[in-house]
């Protein structure tokens, strides 16, 4: 079991999930995802494309969030042009692995990031959880790089 939340987290560049991590020309290190609330009784859910932003050294810098609606009606080819236009906004990039600090930010009423839980059970780990849509979670070693979907 682990005594806290981590300060920093590592996340290796992949072809799934962590394909578009990295570095930026002037140092930043970059998180580039598409998040997403699932539907549910009421709604329909939502789609977004969101880039993290952070120091060299891993510490939060911003977030770009774009709300691409609801997702049984996602323009598919709008929501591509969306990512790809974040992408081509950083310039020259590295993919490489990042470490980085959990954190959370709100936008368009929900909450995004890389957001800390603490444990259920005695016994049980911390884990950080990318929000929304829990389709990236990590666990001890903080350091390892990997992640569940």
């Amino acid at each position: 079991m682990t005594a806290g939340p981590p300060t920093r987290i590592a996340i290796d560049h992949d072809d799934h999930h962590a394909e578009h991590v990295g570095r930026t020309a002037d140092g930043r290190q970059f998180f580039l995802t598409t998040p997403f609330e699932p539907a549910g009784d009421d709604d329909e859910g939502q789609e977004f494309v969101a880039l993290f932003l952070f120091e060299g050294s891993g510490r939060f810098l911003e977030a770009r969030i774009d709300a691409l609606g609801p997702r049984a009606r996602l323009d598919q080819v709008a929501a591509r042009a969306t990512y790809e236009g974040r992408l081509a906004s950083l310039g020259d990039v590295t993919f490489t692995r990042i470490e980085v600090e959990p954190f959370s930010v709100d936008r368009f009423g929900t909450t995004f990031g890389l957001i800390p839980e603490p444990p259920e059970d005695d016994g049980d780990d911390w884990w950080v959880i990318l929000e929304p849509g829990d389709y990236m979670a990590f666990c001890p070693p903080w350091d390892s790089g990997e992640y569940d979907t």
